[in-house]
């Protein structure tokens, strides 16, 4: 009996370990990399890109191909009367002839070239939207990804600050027993743990609401757990030119507009093209009824779309098709100079939010945090208020805030400047 307890015993503890083990592995910490290639590989909108060049490219394979040929079988100059059909007393042949044929119209091969050329060429303007998809999918992660970290930032913040509001709280109570505290700033302390503890379940809802978008953008179930590696730089992007290169040589729809200017004019080749004589030949054979003899025709082929009423719609086509190129061209140009301005405009921010945050770092916060220190000593010793040591608090706490939005807004215009670069 004490043996099967034992053993009942060492199970249970070898079951809550195994428990605590998996939840570990479960809650298993993703940098920013491993979830980028998650999204790159899992994501539908890229799967559903994959799929769309593979049937272009599949497409593309017949484009030099024939066209099938065509085949005929019937009656041919053939009398009602089926007694015609006969032949005569007097030696004379019947009427009528059953008739096979087919003819096959030889392609192009300029033609075949130029179609080849273009549906081999349509695939990649699709690759370089998925590749500009992608560059949105990654950003958004990127962005979560950095919200997730300022979250954690604030929680850590928030920890330390329910500790500094738990200590004055209990002191603040030992002292109004003893007759040595006034009661109003004791509730405005109770009162800030208060928001500090409601601020903790928002931060800590937010940081479930970002897992679940990353886990939606990686392609996953979005209730799986994980956690993410806080550990971040600020980039320096002092040294970019913002230019036409710049953004010609990484931007997937740049390069998306590009595709299609070349597929205009391989469209415009492939009308062209068709203004072209095509050739072709029929052959037909004749049997003949009632010992008529056997007969047979073979003739030469030929589509002229030459003649103005056939070839007018080729015409307008190609000079549509112009004028198409031109307006891509006009609206590359017009991106290039918006997406400079922004890059421009945001690496300012951007700077101006690092010079900030420096003097945070290495002025405003220690000085406060020095104040609430002295301010602490003080009360300590009796020569400060607890109103004082509050406000010196809320000061401090108001300030870390502020320190960590800034650097929000610093992450998010970094994200957007990489977004506008197309870097991962």
């Amino acid at each position: 009996m004490l043996f099967l307890k034992n053993y009942t015993m060492k199970k249970l503890l070898f079951i809550l370990v195994l428990s605590i083990y998996s939840k570990k592995l479960l809650a298993q910490q993703l940098k920013l990399d491993a979830i980028i290639d998650s999204i790159s590989t899992y994501h539908p909108s890229v799967k559903m890109f994959n799929n769309e060049i593979r049937s272009m490219d599949e497409a593309a394979k017949g484009a030099k191909s024939w066209m099938p040929p065509e085949f005929s079988s019937g009656l041919w100059m053939t009398p009602y009367n089926p007694n015609l059909w006969k032949k005569g007393d007097m030696g004379a042949t019947g009427m009528g002839q059953y008739m096979i044929g087919g003819q096959q119209m030889f392609p192009n091969k300029k033609k075949q070239n130029t179609d080849a050329a273009y549906m081999q060429a349509m695939s990649s303007v699709e690759k370089e939207k998925k590749n500009a998809t992608l560059n949105e999918l990654i950003n958004d992660a990127k962005q979560f990804y950095y919200e997730w970290i300022i979250l954690k930032r604030k929680l850590a913040n928030l920890e330390q600050n329910e500790k500094i509001l738990g200590f004055m709280i209990q002191n603040a109570e030992i002292r109004y027993k003893n007759g040595l505290e006034k009661i109003s700033a004791y509730y405005k302390a109770k009162a800030a743990l208060g928001n500090v503890l409601n601020m903790r379940l928002m931060f800590e809802n937010d940081i479930r609401e970002k897992r679940i978008r990353i886990n939606t953008l990686m392609g996953r179930n979005a209730m799986i757990d994980f956690d993410i590696d806080t550990t971040f730089q600020l980039k320096d992007y002092s040294s970019i030119v913002f230019d036409s290169t710049l953004f010609y040589s990484n931007r997937s729809d740049l390069k998306s507009i590009d595709k299609d200017i070349s597929l205009t004019w391989l469209k415009q080749d492939t009308e062209k093209q068709s203004l072209n004589p095509q050739f072709g030949v029929r052959y037909e054979h004749m049997f003949g009824f009632g010992g008529l003899p056997m007969q047979y025709s073979l003739m030469g082929m030929m589509k002229v779309p030459l003649t103005k009423w056939s070839s007018k719609m080729n015409k307008a086509n190609i000079e549509s098709l112009k004028w198409k190129a031109t307006a891509l061209q006009s609206q590359k140009q017009m991106m290039v100079n918006e997406y400079s301005g922004m890059s421009y405009g945001m690496r300012n921010e951007l700077e101006l939010k690092k010079k900030q945050l420096k003097l945070y770092d290495d002025i405003i916060i220690p000085a406060l945090r020095n104040n609430y220190k002295t301010m602490q000593l003080g009360y300590e010793q009796n020569t400060e208020e607890l109103f004082m040591l509050y406000d010196a608090w809320e000061t401090l706490y108001m300030t870390q805030l502020e320190y960590t939005e800034l650097l929000n807004q610093a992450l998010k215009m970094q994200v957007a400047i990489d977004r506008l670069m197309e870097i991962k």
